[in-house]
C-alpha cells in the first residue's frame, strides 16, 4: 500500500458508513441515487465508490464503470457490490488526487458523497477535468453546509471534531462553489433537505450535472 493510501484508511468509520448508508436506501437515497445516475452511457468513472451502493442503478446504457476508492475496508464491500451490478463494474485501490486512469478515458465521471472527504478538492476536481473526454459531465450527489443560520453555525462548530471522526468528512462543505470554482460550469443542481435514518436530522443535499469549461487550463 502506498502512503497516500495509507493515510486514508479509517476502517471504524467504514464500518460505521456501510451500515448507515445501506439503511439510508430505504429513506429516499436510493431514488436520489437513481436520479443521479439516470441517462448515462459509455464509459464512466466513479471517484470514491465507498461500499458500492451506485452500482445497482447504473443504466444499460453505459459500456463500463471503473469505480476508485482508497479505503479497504469499504473496497471490499463494493467487490462484492459489483458483482451483482448490472454492468460491468472494476473496483481499484486509488485516490482523487491520482485517479488511477489515461486522459480523455471517460464520458462522464460520478461523485457520491465524497468531496466532502477529500482532502483537496480542487485538485480532485482538476484530475477528473483531466480523465474527461471532450464533452465530458460530471454527476454529483453530495451533502453540504445548510443554508439555514442556525444549521451552518452548528456545522462551523462541530467539523473539525466530526472530520477527525469521520474519515475527514467536512459537514460545512460549500460543495456546489467548489465545483464551479474549479474549473465546471453547473448545468443543474437541485438543493434538498434529506434525513439518511429515523431519529436523524435533515440534511442539506445537493445533485446535478456539471461540465469542464472550455477555458479552463491545468498547470
Amino acid at each position: 500500500m502506498t502512503e497516500s493510501l495509507r493515510s486514508l484508511q479509517h476502517p471504524r468509520f467504514a464500518r460505521f458508513y456501510a451500515r448507515i448508508s445501506t439503511r439510508a436506501e430505504a429513506h429516499g437515497a436510493a431514488a436520489h441515487r437513481t436520479r443521479l445516475l439516470a441517462g448515462l452511457t459509455g464509459f464512466v468513472i466513479e471517484v470514491g465508490a465507498g461500499n458500492g451502493l451506485n452500482f445497482a442503478y447504473y443504466p444499460a446504457g453505459v459500456t463500463g464503470v471503473l469505480a476508485v476508492e482508497p479505503d479497504d475496508t469499504l473496497r471490499e464491500h463494493a467487490r462484492r457490490a459489483a458483482r451483482h451490478a448490472p454492468v460491468a463494474v472494476d473496483v481499484v485501490a486509488g485516490h482523487a488526487d491520482a485517479l488511477p486512469a489515461a486522459d480523455a478515458a471517460f464520458d462522464a465521471a460520478v461523485t457520491s458523497l465524497v468531496l466532502c472527504t477529500v482532502p483537496d478538492p480542487g485538485h480532485a476536481l482538476a484530475e477528473i477535468r483531466r480523465v474527461l473526454r471532450p464533452g465530458g459531465q460530471l454527476r454529483f450527489y453530495e451533502h453540504v453546509r445548510s443554508d439555514k443560520p442556525a444549521l451552518a453555525w452548528l456545522q462551523d462548530r462541530v467539523a473539525p471534531l466530526w472530520s477527525r471522526l469521520a474519515g475527514g468528512c467536512r459537514p460545512n462543505h460549500d460543495t456546489a462553489t467548489v465545483i464551479a470554482a474549479n474549473g465546471f460550469t453547473i448545468d443543474t443542481c437541485e438543493r434538498f433537505g434529506f434525513s439518511p435514518a429515523s431519529g436523524m436530522p435533515q440534511f442539506a443535499h445537493i445533485l446535478g450535472t456539471a461540465r469542464p469549461r472550455a477555458d479552463t487550463h491545468d498547470d
